[in-house]
């Protein structure tokens, strides 16, 4: 290549090709070519962790947090449950063609609207490798082409994966350019590739702050945005109190470096005394740090005086921020001012207050007596996701199969003109 504008062109022109053949397969052969992508992936697998021990031992020199470590890291078991997941995407029902809704007009035409895919689709993301599997199996799947680029810590990972994909799809007679990967971490390319709006349909970034907001900014084409993850467990006056200690421990502790882990506690002032010092307990012994308001420290001492700063931040790691609200009107003021509209949870016995909760915080998902955990494309039945989207229009929360289609209207007439 000349230049990375070129590089860029070529990989979206061979997507746009690619697109346009997708949208004519089968599913039968769309499901296929999952199947044998996971047949191939469990038979390399060798080759594919061999990569990523590569990653791996260049993580330190990338800087990577032992949260960005672990989600880096690849197993013998981590392959199959990836193998699964392809087999559990060609599982779910294929949206392409789907008859959204359809009406006879007094004329007779017959209109309807019908599900297709968005077509060309540049998916950046960083650290988790499995991602890059997730994405090509949604996206395939929905009838789109894909365009992959990962992060420089996954380089070699993404490069093996990739491989059992590419020949996978040659082996289903699927196009060979249905998924690409962007082969270079120069980030030039990224730029040029986020020019090109009449070539790719639509953005997705997956990833830290800087990325996203980068992606926001220079894009030419709609971007599906997955902004922070501040995720709120409120305990309510009228809350289970070891019913919220398992679900808190679960949202902050089950797995720290994800997004729909829980960043903040609220406690109404009314069971603080009785709560928090069976939560001071739990959080003791996992080894979470928290950083508390001042009444929050009268039954946490050892917690840190929190700051506004510690409030708005995405932790990823075993940190909480935690404060004594005095009413659900605090506790939903403080998650819209405070939160990422992302996922935030109530524990409590009072239908009234849960419906006030539900109505009133405005995240992609809204979490009553249950884990904030479980905001996920396989929690929800969607299979896998390509992200959670924090957006309002087109796709919000976990993001499947119908989130990567558009409709078309189509009218069939029997030669009806309009007068």
């Amino acid at each position: 290549m000349s230049s990375w504008s070129d590089y860029a062109l070529q990989l979206a022109e061979q997507a746009r090709a690619a697109s346009r053949k997708l949208s004519t397969v089968t599913t039968a052969q769309k499901v296929q070519w999952l199947h044998q992508a996971a047949d191939a992936l469990v038979a390399r697998s060798g080759e594919v962790l061999a990569e990523n021990e590569r990653d791996l031992a260049n993580a330190p020199g990338y800087g990577l947090t032992s949260a960005e470590i672990d989600r880096l890291k690849l197993s013998p078991n981590g392959i199959t449950k990836i193998a699964d997941g392809l087999r559990e995407v060609a599982a779910l029902t294929d949206p392409i063609g789907q008859v959204i809704d359809s009406t006879v007009r007094p004329n007779g035409l017959k209109v309807s609207r019908v599900r297709v895919p968005l077509g060309v689709v540049f998916f950046i993301y960083e650290s988790r490798p499995n991602v890059t599997m997730d994405a090509a199996a949604l996206c395939v799947m929905s009838g789109n082409a894909v365009i992959l680029r990962g992060g420089k810590e996954a380089l070699h990972s993404n490069l093996a994966l990739h491989r059992v994909l590419r020949d996978s799809l040659v082996g289903a007679g699927l196009p060979e350019h249905s998924v690409q990967l962007v082969e270079s971490v120069e980030r030039e390319i990224v730029g040029e590739l986020l020019k090109l709006d009449g070539k790719i349909d639509v953005t997705i970034p997956r990833g830290g702050k800087s990325l996203i907001e980068r992606v926001t900014r220079e894009a030419r084409m709609p971007v599906i945005k997955h902004f922070d993850g501040i995720c709120h467990v409120y305990v309510d006056q009228a809350a289970d109190q070891e019913m919220a200690l398992r679900i808190l421990q679960n949202s902050k502790c089950q797995r720290t470096g994800v997004c729909n882990a829980a960043e903040s506690l609220l406690v109404h002032a009314a069971i603080a005394d009785s709560f928090l010092p069976k939560a001071e307990l739990m959080l003791k012994e996992q080894g979470v740090e928290v950083r508390g308001c001042e009444r929050t420290r009268r039954w946490i001492p050892w917690a840190l005086a929190a700051t506004e700063e510690d409030y708005r931040t995405e932790y990823l790691d075993l940190k909480l921020s935690a404060c004594v609200v005095d009413s659900l009107d605090e506790a939903i003021e403080r998650i819209d001012r405070y939160g990422s509209h992302h996922t935030d949870a109530i524990v409590t016995s009072d239908k009234a207050a849960a419906e006030r909760f539900v109505a009133e915080v405005d995240s992609s998902a809204v979490m009553v007596n249950a884990s904030t955990r479980f905001n996920d494309g396989f929690e929800f039945g969607l299979g896998a996701e390509i992200g959670i989207s924090t957006d309002k229009i087109h796709a919000r929360g976990p993001c499947g199969l119908e989130s990567l289609t558009s409709y078309k209207w189509i009218a069939r007439g029997e030669g009806q003109i309009r007068g």
